[in-house]
């Protein structure tokens, strides 16, 4: 299907960050522009302000002048709704209300030709529920942009019900044809970014609450060993934890109360405090001027380790034993289950038991589990854990060797699947649901959580680093020590652990 012609006048409703962003964009890629909102002045000062951005891109030799003018004569601002009679697409990006989103629709059927596209920049409303009662539903559709719009890649299409799969391809083309990265996603709760997105807060919240770390070495962890740009607390604090609490409200009740989307008591105490983040200059960070910023915790540096035996493959770890290797360790292998052996310490990468537990079951002393990483040849830090009857000397010995590998280590009270796993083995189930489910396909999912909130991999391509089957026992082990639901599988990950197949297989 092709994308829109360029002659087509695109209006869009909303005169915020977005609704400019969003305008910038489309006159960007070559289309007039009306900019409307309710606001006198409001459209006109925000292409001033549009103006203002497309110059300093001038000045940085990033967009030619010529350029610049032909951009700023394509914007044009509303005086009314009535102004927009000619356009061929709207985006409407008011508040989010579904009552007010509705009203307004309503009336651009009354104000729009019959062939007008009808698109909402909603981030969690049902576009089935938008379009409801209309005259024709069929030609409403979700085109859920990221904040800042002209920056952020991804673009969600999403269909309701009664959406017309030719609008959708149509408007995945024009996003296309506008510098986007656009993905198919049906009108469900959250979407895709704003549903599979919720372990990420979610864990980490639990893990503070818990005990198991302080928020700058879990953030650290997610950063320096998991390879995303800000840890969850870093992240909620600029997002805002109003706006990150309300969007976990949202999903949580219109998934009737599924524990997998429940909202953090931690974090609602927050918003009731008035500590939003950045924005306020306290969330879970000082932001004042002159506040300090806490470190993450890190183990003094313990005896230097000369070598080490591996028994077995360690699988996604592998690169570790490289690593040591390149260290100067002198690394022994042998057969065996995937465990290192220095001194006295064992040490294994963990299956979501602890420690505690897994060295009483399988018969291990001086156990010591290491956390997952994106990439064990650059990680910087890496979680620990040891169990109860590890001694002392043994944890200096494996601390001893992993620092020789050149990494930080995070020593974490004994939890299931430590930081940077649980959080990975989460989201990569909430993908597999959603892609259950029919949401979106495995690329679109992947896609859209790294072009949209900027992981390091997709969740479904991790699961399949990792392996289907190992993520499955993490997950069951997490469920059992938790004993809640928050933790159950995916049907899908039982089924392709049995097929021996990956999460993206067709």
């Amino acid at each position: 299907m092709a994308a829109l012609d360029k002659n087509t006048q695109v209006a869009v409703i909303g005169a915020g960050a977005m609704g400019a962003g969003i305008a910038q964009v489309a006159a960007q890629a070559g289309h007039s522009v009306l900019l409307f909102d309710t606001r006198d002045g409001a459209a006109a000062q925000a292409i001033v302000g549009i103006d203002r951005q497309l110059g300093r891109l001038v000045e940085k030799g990033r967009l030619a002048a010529s350029e610049h003018s032909a951009i700023r004569a394509r914007l044009h601002a509303a005086d009314s709704l009535a102004g927009l009679a000619d356009a061929g697409l709207v985006i409407e990006a008011i508040v989010e209300n579904l009552e007010v989103k509705r009203g307004l629709l309503r009336e651009l059927e009354s104000v729009c030709t019959a062939s007008c596209i009808l698109a909402s920049n909603t981030s969690s409303l049902s576009i089935t529920s938008l379009a409801a009662g209309l005259q024709h539903p069929e030609r409403v559709i979700g085109l859920h942009f990221f904040n800042p719009a002209p920056l952020m890649a991804l673009v969600e299409v999403v269909s309701g019900l009664a959406t017309a799969p030719a609008l959708a391809d149509a408007l995945y083309a024009t996003a296309r044809a506008w510098g986007k990265q656009p993905v198919h996603t049906r009108s469900t709760p959250g979407f895709i970014v704003n549903r599979v997105a919720r372990p990420f807060y979610a864990e980490s919240l639990r893990l503070l609450q818990e005990g198991a770390a302080d928020c700058a070495t879990l953030d650290a962890l997610l950063r320096e060993a998991g390879g995303f740009r800000m840890g969850a607390f870093e992240l909620t604090d600029l997002i805002g934890h109003d706006v990150n609490y309300a969007v976990t409200c949202s999903v949580f009740e219109a998934y009737y109360g599924d524990m997998r989307f429940q909202p953090s008591l931690i974090q609602k105490e927050l918003v009731d405090a008035g500590h939003l983040g950045r924005k306020s200059g306290r969330g879970f960070y000082d932001y004042s001027d002159g506040a300090l910023r806490p470190t993450a915790s890190q183990a003094p540096a313990a005896p230097s380790i000369e070598g080490c035996v591996v028994e077995g493959e360690l699988g996604i770890a592998e690169p570790l034993v490289e690593r040591l290797h390149q260290a100067g360790v002198v690394v022994t292998r042998r057969a065996g289950t995937g465990l290192i052996r220095v001194g006295d310490a064992v040490l294994a990468l963990s299956d979501g038991r602890l420690a505690s537990q897994r060295a009483r079951q399988d018969g291990i002393s001086g156990l010591v589990l290491f956390d997952l990483a994106l990439d064990y040849a650059k990680a910087e830090r890496l979680a620990i854990s040891r169990a109860a009857r590890t001694s002392e000397a043994a944890l200096q010995q494996a601390i001893g060797l992993l620092q020789r590998a050149g990494l930080k280590v995070s020593l974490i009270e004994d939890t299931p699947a430590l930081v940077v796993l649980r959080t990975v083995a989460m989201l990569a189930n909430e993908g597999a649901d959603a892609l259950l489910h029919g949401v979106a396909s495995a690329a679109d999912i992947d896609l859209a959580m790294c072009a949209g909130v900027n992981y390091p991999r997709g969740p479904l391509a991790w699961a399949d680093a990792i392996g289907p089957a190992q993520v499955l026992g993490t997950l069951e082990n997490l469920q059992a020590a938790y004993g809640e639901t928050r933790y159950r599988p995916s049907l899908l990950l039982r089924r392709r652990t049995e097929q021996g197949s990956t999460l993206h297989a067709a």
